[in-house]
């Protein structure tokens, strides 16, 4: 137990983790290549319109992974791993699906954009129900999952 928390509880979602950190060193030494191919030379950040969209998917990517990295573990956490982490290798999916069409074309990032919106929407849910439901069992002795279950099974 590390501070109050199991860590075969943390396990998968420590993994999900360390797989968008790797994700995100790729997208990087992606963008390194293409500086290079294009000869664009730091501290620029635009030049050939390849690099530019290379850049841009990545410098978006970066943007968003802190939102990512606090959903995904507040989720995690008080609601639950497995459907935080499928979530999250859905959500590694759909920005590896962003970048790479970023690359090709503009337009192509449209679907691995709209898709990881969507999953940050549902980790964000999953957060909040999984906030919400510790603070009312902590301070209102309301145990909403538990009621949610009573009202499935009915």
């Amino acid at each position: 137990m590390a501070g109050g928390v199991d860590l075969e509880d943390i396990a998968f979602v420590s993994l999900v983790s360390v797989a968008a950190a790797l994700q995100l060193t790729d997208f990087a030494k992606k963008v390194g290549r293409m500086r290079q191919k294009c000869k664009v030379i730091p501290p620029e950040v635009t030049g050939h319109p390849d690099f530019d969209r290379a850049f841009r998917a990545q410098q978006n990517s970066l943007e968003w992974f802190p939102v990512f990295m606090v959903v995904l573990w507040v989720a995690a956490l008080f609601f639950h791993q497995v459907p935080a982490c499928i979530l999250g290798l859905v959500y590694l999916y759909a920005r590896q699906s962003y970048f790479t069409g970023y690359m090709e074309a503009t337009e192509k990032r449209v679907p691995g954009f709209k898709l990881s919106t969507r999953i940050m929407i549902l980790l964000l849910i999953l957060s909040l129900a999984g906030c919400a439901n510790t603070i009312l069992d902590e301070y209102a002795d309301i145990h909403l999952f538990k009621e949610v279950r009573h009202l499935v099974k009915l």
